[in-house]
């Protein structure tokens, strides 16, 4: 495998730090700037804007897959799966979500319906991803009891009316965005 920073003047380690200072923290790139500059790293913001779009990717893929991996390990994982209304093209589509007890997003799709067969490709992609879950909190729409009980997955259902406040209570349009300035 080649190596990415190979015709970079910095040292990986610098990239790495920049981006994800700018990744993880809520930081403007004048303000990554600055706290490079703080350290004796004379990076412009421009730099940093230019490492984000060229490595953010492929760090946030290295992140995800160490997440998953150690959050596979944890005996009482709990997800929080919801959806919500949105238009795409002038067209109504339903945009499903799961949350993990952290807060963290799983996965994100867009459907044109909300029945049994949305509900079941959402959870299989889901689980094909990430293993199975302890418990599943979930609203009462009926779908997603039909598609656990495909699934040999009811029993470990819990659904109630101010349960799943946690996915609910984050943003869906932030979970698809990553434009940031």
């Amino acid at each position: 495998m080649r190596n990415p920073f190979r015709y970079f003047n910095s040292s990986p380690e610098v990239i790495r730090l920049a981006v994800m200072m700018y990744v993880r923290f809520p930081l403007s790139l004048r303000q990554v700037e600055d706290l490079l500059h703080e350290r004796g790293i004379d990076i412009c913001h421009e730099t940093v804007r230019f490492w984000w779009n060229r490595f953010g990717l492929t760090f946030a893929a290295e992140i995800r897959k160490k997440r998953s991996a150690t959050l596979r390990a944890v005996p009482q994982w709990r997800w929080h799966l919801d959806e919500v209304f949105v238009k795409i093209n002038g067209e109504m589509h339903y945009l499903w979500r799961a949350v993990d007890h952290e807060g963290e997003v799983l996965e994100v799709i867009a459907t044109k319906r909300r029945d049994r067969k949305a509900a079941l490709k959402f959870l299989k992609r889901t689980m094909k991803r990430y293993g199975r879950p302890e418990v599943i909190v979930t609203d009462r729409l009926r779908s997603y009891r039909a598609a656990m009980r495909e699934i040999g997955n009811e029993s470990r259902q819990v659904t109630g009316r101010w349960l799943n406040r946690r996915v609910a209570r984050g943003s869906f349009p932030l979970a698809l965005s990553q434009n940031r300035t």
